[in-house]
């Protein structure tokens, strides 16, 4: 090939009078080459005409052609590679031409297959993308993978990340709260793929049927949401892109976290940070473009979302409640009843007459029972041989006095009679906080006969002395129409054993006092 110096030599010969002639004699080249120089300022890239001839492939080509397009209706990961259509070629079809034939050939017409894109531009506070990114982080118990939510925006890249202990409804519903409260806005449409999480069936087109919480979600937000195509996962590009950086940029190397607490701070401070970095093709920081998106998004409600997934049951014989699996124990009261069972990402709730009975830690295990032991102290009333003989109890961890309170009552009172007591005592811990009862216990424990009704009594009296505490505190407001001069105040004392003794005769004649304080 002629390079483009020589194009240069042979046209400046000419441009000074030389013949084409003389310059093929001068120069060394044919007249046809000079002629072509000539006419072309400088080299023409070789293009080909025509396909090359392949005489040994060329009766095989609608063969080919043939399980190509059969492969365009098979599932993406079930179609034939090109070594796979050489070998059917040669096993089924007798070819006997080589392999690089048969690969450049399937290469092309896949080439003029391959689906091309529109660039696509989204106005500001339009359309924010969702999906699930995964890392490995390193806790004290070990390493163990984490799914980490990624909404972010289409017009300014802005993302926020959370991780969350699971993929469910639940926790997409809290994860989508949190980052509308990061955020300070909403936008007009909420992008996913087809999780069943949030889409439960896949209908004609883009039409979905939503799972019911979500759809609670987005009716509460007053966002539109909108699904990917089966498949396309390119239709949400800028959250794809999201966990690329998710995995590459923060969390290499491995985080070394205590809990998921930690990590969502870190996790925070990443997007926090990255709103100050400029997108590659933009002039402004992602922090500058989001302050647009900001003011053309949707404000928030007033109040937030209750992110949680109901279901209906019926508390059984066994005042437990079954949801997702595990069973949760509720009050006594509540047996037999229908309930509403609330699942939060965290805890349980058990909802009865609007009212919240019950609320328990989530449990993420399977067929577990999760027991409040305070939720059977009515029944164990009626059953107190259940005391030694059941889990709730026997795995119930109460300070040391309640232990030593227990074996002084079975001494002095034996050991039916003293258990019935000592279940009387954890009775009051339905009503009073630990610390209260254990103060009544050790407050009585010197006495020589130890009683339940002197533990009750007291205890009853350090709550009246807590209650009188509070509102010397927080003394409430009185009416501005009525005077101190018009109230009238009656307090009674709580009862006791003690007080009963007034009835008691004396030297024959019965005797009854009231203890009445009136303060005008």
């Amino acid at each position: 090939m002629v390079a483009v110096e020589e194009y240069g030599r042979v046209r400046r010969a000419h441009r000074d009078g030389m013949s084409i002639r003389a310059i093929a004699r001068t120069l060394n080249h044919s007249r046809r080459k000079v002629r072509e120089i000539l006419a072309n300022p400088e080299p023409r890239p070789y293009t080909r005409t025509k396909d090359r001839p392949a005489p040994m492939l060329d009766p095989f080509k609608p063969v080919i052609d043939e399980i190509l397009e059969t492969d365009e209706r098979a599932p993406r990961k079930q179609r034939h590679t090109a070594a796979q259509v050489f070998r059917c070629l040669r096993d089924q079809h007798d070819y006997r031409g080589g392999y690089d034939q048969v690969r450049r050939y399937v290469g092309r017409r896949r080439q003029r297959q391959r689906e091309t894109f529109i660039p696509l531009a989204h106005d500001p506070g339009q359309r924010l993308e969702c999906d699930f990114g995964h890392i490995y982080v390193d806790f004290p118990e070990g390493r163990r993978q984490v799914p980490v939510l990624l909404p972010t925006w289409a017009y300014s890249y802005c993302p926020f990340a959370i991780a969350l202990p699971t993929e469910r409804t639940e926790a997409i519903l809290a994860g989508m709260v949190e980052a509308f409260t990061f955020f300070g806005c909403v936008p007009r449409e909420v992008w996913w793929d087809n999780p069943k999480t949030v889409a439960t069936t896949i209908l004609k087109g883009r039409s979905r049927k939503l799972n019911e919480r979500y759809a609670a979600l987005a009716s509460h937000y007053a966002f539109e949401p909108l699904f990917c195509m089966p498949a396309r996962g390119n239709e949400k590009p800028h959250t794809e892109n999201r966990v690329y950086d998710l995995q590459r940029r923060w969390a290499t190397p491995v985080p070394q976290v205590k809990d998921l607490k930690e990590l969502n701070a870190y996790l925070l401070t990443c997007c926090v940070k990255d709103q100050s970095r400029t997108v590659a093709g933009q002039t402004e920081t992602i922090g500058q473009r989001f302050e647009r998106e900001r003011a053309a998004a949707d404000s928030l409600p007033a109040r937030a979302f209750d992110a949680c997934v109901v279901s209906e049951a019926k508390v059984d014989k066994f005042q437990t409640v079954r949801f997702d699996t595990n069973r949760y124990s509720t009050p006594r009261n509540c047996a037999f009843k229908a309930v509403t069972v609330k699942g939060y990402i965290n805890h349980v709730e058990v909802v009865a007459d609007g009212q919240t009975i019950a609320r328990h830690d989530r449990c993420y295990g399977r067929q577990e029972q999760i027991l409040d032991p305070i939720h059977y102290l009515v029944t164990l009333g009626r059953r107190p041989a259940a005391l030694d003989h059941t889990n709730v109890y026997r795995h119930w961890q109460l300070p040391p006095a309640f232990t030593q309170l227990r074996e002084r009552l079975e001494q002095c009172h034996g050991p039916s009679t003293g258990a019935r007591q000592y279940i009387r005592v954890l009775q009051l811990l339905a009503e009073h906080p630990v610390q209260r009862v254990q103060q009544a216990i050790q407050h009585c424990g010197d006495a020589e006969d130890p009683h339940a009704d002197w533990i009750i009594q007291h205890a009853h009296h350090l709550a009246e002395l807590a209650s009188k505490q509070t509102q010397t505190r927080d003394p409430a407001p009185s009416d501005a129409g009525d005077s101190e001069d018009d109230l009238l105040t009656v307090q009674v004392p709580l009862s006791g054993l003690s007080h009963f003794d007034q009835f008691l005769s004396r030297q024959g004649e019965p005797v009854l006092c009231l203890t009445m304080t009136t303060c005008c």
